[in-house]
């Protein structure tokens, strides 16, 4: 027969359940942050790869719009040194061709072809008799067009990758011939290497229609991207931005970074092989790996050391427990019967033969005790006070039971939490003030108001105000009678000073201790 289930045996079967389950939720967790720390590190690689290929197509960008620049100034001064006739003057004019070009950088060829076809000057010493009027770098300009951006092309002499910015020559407002410029695309090595990327990053440039115009590492040849996401999306939404693809050029997975080149029909493009932006995270994973393994033999020890312990103050935990209960019920029951008692007390007070005055103020003072009370046990707070829900408690009572008239009560009350020893004396000090106003401080006629405020002032002092529109009374009065005496011996526990003023009703001011507030917790729920 299998033993009974007692008490004790559940307790030790749920004490190592939940060992169980702590050291697994504790592996769960190990894995969660080494999850989160890797996606980190993976995020950051490639958000650093992002950055890297935005400010590399910045560089390409410069460079580039300053080429163009300087190229269009360049076929300017060629045009301009050409004269008024394009066959005349023929050695001066390569010598001045030859100047123009001279500034810019690479291996540059420039050319004069007339509107027949004929090279007239070349800075090539190479050059050979080739009809390029098929080219159309000659044929746009011809059309009308005047500058001419090439995309990339071979070139019929060496077989080199080149590109060609063109300029329309116009004598007597007729086409004359075309002003060439020739760039070898290994102009772009040096800004290449002046990045320092790895073999598999490039830099590039597109016009604006998608055809490729230089890339290094040198492409295979001529590329259409028109159709490319780059063209088709992204340039549509933005004019620099950067994605990462499988490139189209050779298939390499990289991180592509794009940015229009102002003043000009090109794209500016840097890309970034995702191989290697990413290797460095790949090491950093692996020294991580490397660490984590010992690190979770070590939680698994620390687990169950922790389980160990949880067992041994689990006896301990649950009488603490049962006892703060068993006291916060205590501690709730006496402030239930304290309110009992203060009501039985005024009920006795109804039932003496004393003059009506004197029963209500008894019967008012003995309720503004009974609200503190009340509102410990009703709201389950034992040692912390709501000043907000704790004064209207107090008033509107008192508005019911002294006055037929409609009072229109304004409140400014901060969400101060009052020490437990405060609550009742200030509880007290309101029905005394606010007591006098009900009964010598309303206005025979019209609207009668009453406006409270509990705050604190400027140098963090709490500050209770008390405020009618009736018609005041002898200053003098205050300080004679039982209630006046009341109220300067409640202020006085409260460790205050207070003072009467006259001016347009009656105005009472309390500046009271700081300790009287215990927190001043905007955040807590007002309850």
């Amino acid at each position: 027969m299998a033993p009974p289930l007692t008490t004790e045996t559940f307790s030790r079967s749920f004490t190592l359940r939940a060992a169980a389950t702590l050291i697994a939720v504790m592996f769960v967790f190990f894995t969660f942050i080494l999850g989160i720390a890797v996606f980190r590190e993976w995020r950051g690689a490639e958000t650093q790869a992002e950055q890297r290929a935005l400010s590399a197509s910045l560089v390409v960008s410069t460079n580039v719009r300053w080429l163009t620049q300087l190229s269009q100034q360049s076929l300017q001064r060629i045009d301009e040194a050409l004269g008024s006739d394009l066959d005349q003057n023929a050695g001066s004019t390569a010598s001045l061709v030859r100047d123009a070009v001279r500034a810019l950088p690479g291996n540059v060829k420039s050319y004069v072809v007339s509107a027949d076809g004929r090279t007239l000057f070349s800075t090539d010493p190479s050059v050979k008799p080739i009809d390029v009027r098929d080219r159309e770098y000659f044929a746009e300009p011809a059309k009308g067009q005047l500058w001419y951006f090439s995309p990339l092309l071979v070139s019929r002499l060496d077989g080199a990758q080149i590109f060609v910015i063109s300029k329309r020559l116009e004598r007597r407002g007729e086409f004359a011939g075309v002003a060439i410029i020739s760039f070898d695309v290994a102009l772009f090595q040096e800004i290449w290497e002046s990045l320092d990327f790895d073999d598999g990053s490039t830099v590039g440039l597109f016009r604006k229609d998608g055809q490729l115009v230089a890339r290094y590492p040198l492409a295979p040849g001529p590329l259409d991207l028109s159709k490319y996401v780059l063209f088709t999306d992204y340039l549509k939404k933005s004019d620099l931005g950067n994605y990462r693809t499988i490139s189209p050029a050779d298939g390499v997975d990289r991180f592509v970074a794009y940015r229009r080149i102002p003043g000009t029909e090109y794209v500016a493009l840097a890309s970034l092989s995702a191989q290697g932006a990413l290797a460095p995270f790949w090491r950093t994973t692996i020294t991580t790996l490397f660490f984590a393994v010992p690190t979770a033999l070590m939680l698994l020890g620390a687990s169950i050391w922790i389980v160990t312990l949880l067992h041994k103050d689990q006896a301990r935990s649950l009488q603490l427990t049962q006892a703060l209960g068993l006291n916060e019920l205590l501690v709730k029951d006496t402030h239930h019967r304290v309110k009992n008692n203060l009501q039985s007390i005024m009920s006795m007070i109804r039932m003496h033969a004393l003059p009506e005055e004197l029963k209500g103020d008894l019967q008012n003072r003995i309720a503004a005790m009974s609200a503190v009370h009340e509102h410990l046990y009703r709201l389950d707070q034992f040692s912390d006070v709501n000043a907000k829900s704790l004064i209207p408690a107090v008033i509107e009572p008192l508005q019911k039971t002294m006055t037929t008239r409609i009072i229109h009560t304004g409140y400014d009350i901060e969400d101060f939490y009052l020490t437990h020893e405060a609550a009742t004396p200030l509880a007290l000090l309101l029905n005394e003030v606010v007591t006098n106003s009900l009964k010598y401080g309303m206005p025979a006629e019209g609207e009668a108001r009453l406006d409270v405020s509990f705050t604190r002032s400027a140098d963090g002092v709490p500050k209770l105000q008390i405020a009618d529109n009736g018609p005041g009374f002898d200053p003098l009065l205050p300080s004679t009678g039982l209630g006046a005496r009341f109220i300067r011996a409640l202020v006085t526990q409260l460790g205050g000073t207070f003072h009467y003023s006259f001016e347009n009703g009656t105005f009472f001011e309390a500046r009271l201790a700081r300790d009287v507030v215990k927190s001043l917790l905007a955040s807590r729920e007002v309850v």
